[in-house]
């Protein structure tokens, strides 16, 4: 996570470059140490005052400026920070590094840091496209620099295509991306997230009100740490998570046969949909009209998942959760066992921030030896990273 790290952040001259007090303000909120450096072409676009006032800390521009504590500023700069982002990058920026030029601030202290340095290009969609470009992109990757596609939209030149820079959000978690230590490096991981629906007309549908949230923050944060990642997800609002094998599915049967088709190519399973219990047992193909009288509908049993996964689970690890209102850890833990998990993930839907549609969670994770742990009110991505920590010791034996 990039909470409380030191971050360097590098800006360039383009217009994207005022996208970058948005950038700052985010992860100042997060408690970040941010430390800007502005070429000067970028303090033509936003000014460093801006940015000092955002950041709470003194902007460089300068290669033989000195620090505080006289250092000279690139060595000093490269040295406190965890990583360094250049958001925008030019085209400028990027071919010097891809040819080792050291001939500003930022270029200068991206040649002497020894931390991540992330990339994030703007510019025009000709420029982006110029092989030339290109070629600079891919030679800076090669020497392990971290670098993003760009985003595709209306462009300040008034043009479409790629070039933008991309979203605030989509940094961040690439920054989270970056840092994260890889303990999952090659472990192979199927989630689970979201409701499904089970038709009952054209037009009619049961579901609940799950939003998968949960689900895609697990999916996000096992990436972070290196994992392979297959999500299946049911009818979301939330976009597919970069980095993963995304699959989308509906209903509670198709959700079943995506997660039995990738079972055998997976090291863990965590079960995070919410997966609807009943289905009609009839799919009326023409609209069911409105009448007088009581309507009755028949519903049948959908497949258990997490069940069938229990029986045939062999080494893999299986995670569920519970979502209950009452009598959490009794009904939890008859859960768990009944189903062969290693352990489940309980909250109880009654409490304030917890559950369907939040960005929060309240959680206890049970295990088979007893052990409860009562996690408090957290963020879904926080909760990600704990229940994945579980997964990683289990491993690790």
């Amino acid at each position: 996570m990039v909470d409380g790290k030191n971050i360097v952040l590098g800006i360039t001259g383009g217009i994207a470059a005022y996208k970058a007090a948005e950038l700052t303000r985010e992860l100042v909120k997060r408690g970040c140490a941010v430390t800007v450096m502005m070429t000067l072409n970028a303090a033509k676009f936003i000014t460093p005052l801006t940015l000092q006032t955002l950041s709470g800390n003194p902007v460089y521009t300068d290669t033989f400026s000195l620090t505080g504590d006289w250092r000279i500023g690139h060595i000093s700069l490269a040295e406190r920070a965890d990583i360094i982002v250049i958001a925008p990058a030019t085209a400028n920026i990027i071919g010097k590094i891809a040819s080792g030029i050291a001939d500003d601030l930022l270029s200068t202290t991206v040649m002497a840091a020894h931390v991540p340095v992330l990339i994030c290009p703007a510019m025009n969609a000709n420029m982006y496209r110029n092989p030339f470009v290109a070629e600079n992109m891919k030679r800076c990757a090669d020497r392990g620099f971290f670098m993003m596609d760009a985003d595709i939209g209306e462009l300040a030149c008034r043009t479409e295509g790629p070039g933008r820079l991309p979203p605030v959000g989509e940094i961040i978690e690439e920054m989270e991306a970056v840092i994260t230590v890889k303990d999952l490096a090659g472990v192979r991981i199927l989630v689970t997230a979201g409701p499904t629906r089970e038709a009952i007309d054209p037009v009619r549908f049961i579901s609940n009100h799950s939003s998968g949230k949960m689900g895609h923050a697990l999916a996000k944060a096992a990436r972070m740490r290196g994992a392979e990642v297959t999500l299946i997800c049911g009818a979301t609002a939330q976009a597919a998570p970069g980095g993963v094998r995304y699959v989308k599915v509906i209903s509670a049967r198709e959700m079943r046969d995506a997660v039995m088709a990738s079972l055998d190519a997976v090291d863990v399973v965590i079960k995070a949909a919410a997966v609807a219990d009943y289905r009609p047992s009839k799919h009326e193909t023409s609209k069911i009209k409105k009448k007088d009288e009581t309507l009755t509908i028949t519903l049948l049993r959908n497949p258990d998942i997490i069940a069938e996964v229990g029986k045939v689970k062999g080494s893999r690890i299986l995670v569920g959760f519970a979502m209950e209102t009452e009598d959490i850890e009794k009904n939890a833990r008859e859960k768990m066992m009944a189903k062969n998990m290693d352990f489940i993930v309980a909250n109880d839907l009654t409490r304030e921030g917890a559950g369907f549609q939040h960005d929060t969670n309240v959680v206890k994770i049970l295990d088979r030896n007893g052990t409860i742990e009562e996690l408090p009110l957290m963020e879904k991505s926080a909760v990600a990273h704990r229940i994945l920590d579980r997964v990683r010791d289990i491993r690790n034996g």
